[in-house]
């Protein structure tokens, strides 16, 4: 899965250390002894497995061959920008958010925390300053105006307990304190609401993606208004949580998918009074570098399949993968899924299901912030459209040039009933392709497809 230069110099002498060996910067390796729990593998006994390596791993991955070419065309959507004058600082849109209900868009700069609101055709607004980049955003049905962010803390891979999910107003005093649900959480990307211990109060499901400590949290509320920590799965990687019924006993189920070293999607099925048990779905190696997945019902037989993509390219083995993309698993019955449908997607960061041409099945929107951006930028977003049963046709809509994509959200916001998708620009940083300068927009943050489908 990989080839044998990145084995042997990015990822075998970063496994190393961790196993108590010493690592010299020419790549030798020399004996040392780890001070807590000594050396965990022979000296001779892991030279071995280096020579393994460099022998055994292709000395190329070849790329992957698309299985239907892309239609370079718009699909059913309308690009537009914002009024946006600021031409000296470069965009770093870390959270999209379609409000639907007050057409609005939301979205949170990575590099000035601050959040915006943006009506989809004027200048974007700054609503209040965060404490921390905003990678989620909630907002709450039954309190109009409100909202909950979750900020990470840290953009960087690093193992600080300094993120927080907070509940804040949309309007009013932008310097009224926020309501902190929970604070110190290893780099939180993610917190779902629900009642999973049935007392009446909402409690919080906490994805901490953490580094290389991490974990999935639950909040439970208490009669005071604070809330109790739970872990349900101490590692790191939480990447993303989804709350169903999954069993249809009337208690709300956890599904999660986890990221970075052992990657997949866990359910932790609800057996009441705040216990859970936990059962493998799906689960990838760790070169995947799992970045969403979604439950959606493809082939209409009344079961949740799962929506997937892996892309995640940031750590020792940065080259392009051909088993990156966007996959889809549909539901055998009970708890067994089976892998149907797969598109190569390079760097592949997110994928969201709806009917965006309103012909009655489910399309797919794709967005790759690790895409080919030197030998295929069109592949940074895709409309899948599913032209018939399990059949998709992807259309590579043109916005290459106005940004690269790492956040996406849809909603209805115009509200004529079909979805638009919102794109957030992160322009600049972690290009895994040497020397490649950005050919595209760097300081606009973000953009709205409009979906035209209901246009005349």
């Amino acid at each position: 899965m990989l080839d044998s230069v990145v084995w042997t110099d990015h990822v075998l002498p970063a496994m190393a250390p961790h196993l108590g060996i010493g690592v010299w910067q020419e790549k030798e390796y020399y004996p040392r002894t780890r001070d807590t729990a000594g050396r965990l593998i022979s000296f001779d006994r892991w030279m071995a497995l280096v020579d393994y390596y460099k022998a055994q791993a292709p000395k190329n991955i070849p790329p992957a061959q698309r299985p239907v070419p892309f239609r370079n065309d718009s699909f059913v959507f309308r690009l537009r920008k914002p009024l946006w004058t600021d031409s000296i600082h470069t965009a770093a849109t870390g959270m999209v958010c379609i409000d639907s209900s007050g057409h609005n868009v939301f979205f949170a700069g990575a590099l000035d925390n601050l959040l915006y609101r943006w009506n989809g055709r004027d200048t974007p607004v700054a609503v209040r300053q965060l404490p921390s980049p905003a990678v989620r955003m909630l907002l709450e049905k039954d309190r109009p105006g409100r909202a909950v962010l979750t900020c990470i803390g840290n953009m960087r891979a690093v193992d600080r307990a300094e993120g927080e999910v907070l509940e804040l107003p949309l309007n009013g005093d932008p310097k009224a304190s926020p309501v902190v649900i929970a604070g110190h959480l290893p780099r939180p990307v993610q917190a779902v609401p629900g009642d999973f211990n049935g007392d009446g109060r909402q409690d919080w499901v906490v994805c901490g993606f953490g580094h290389n400590r991490g974990g999935l949290f639950l909040l439970e509320q208490k009669a005071d208004g604070g809330f109790n920590r739970k872990v349900l799965r101490e590692v790191p990687g939480a990447e993303q949580a989804v709350v169903t019924d999954f069993n249809r006993d009337g208690r709300p189920d956890i599904l999660a998918l986890f990221a970075q070293a052992d990657e997949g999607v866990w359910l932790f099925l609800n057996e009441g009074r705040g216990r859970f048990t936990v059962k493998n779905l799906l689960r990838f190696p760790p070169v995947f570098g799992s970045t969403s997945f979604q439950l959606t019902d493809v082939n209409k037989d009344g079961r949740p399949d799962i929506l997937y993509t892996c892309g995640d390219n940031a750590d020792y083995s940065q080259e392009l993968k051909p088993f990156h993309g966007v996959y889809l698993f549909l539901n055998q019955g009970g708890t067994r899924y089976r892998q149907a449908w797969f598109y190569p997607v390079n760097g592949c960061t997110k994928a969201v299901a709806a009917d965006m041409d309103e012909d009655g099945d489910v399309d797919i929107a794709s967005i790759a912030f690790f895409g080919d951006l030197e030998h295929c930028p069109e592949e940074t977003f895709i409309c899948f459209e599913q032209d018939r049963p399990m059949h998709f046709i992807p259309h590579a809509i043109p916005v290459h040039a106005s940004g690269r994509w790492i956040s996406m959200d849809l909603g209805d916001l115009d509200g004529d009933g079909d979805p638009d998708i919102v794109l957030g620009n992160y322009s600049n940083g972690l290009i895994i392709q040497d020397h490649l300068v950005p050919d595209w927009n760097t300081t606009l943050p973000v953009i709205l497809l409009e979906n035209k489908s209901r246009m005349p």
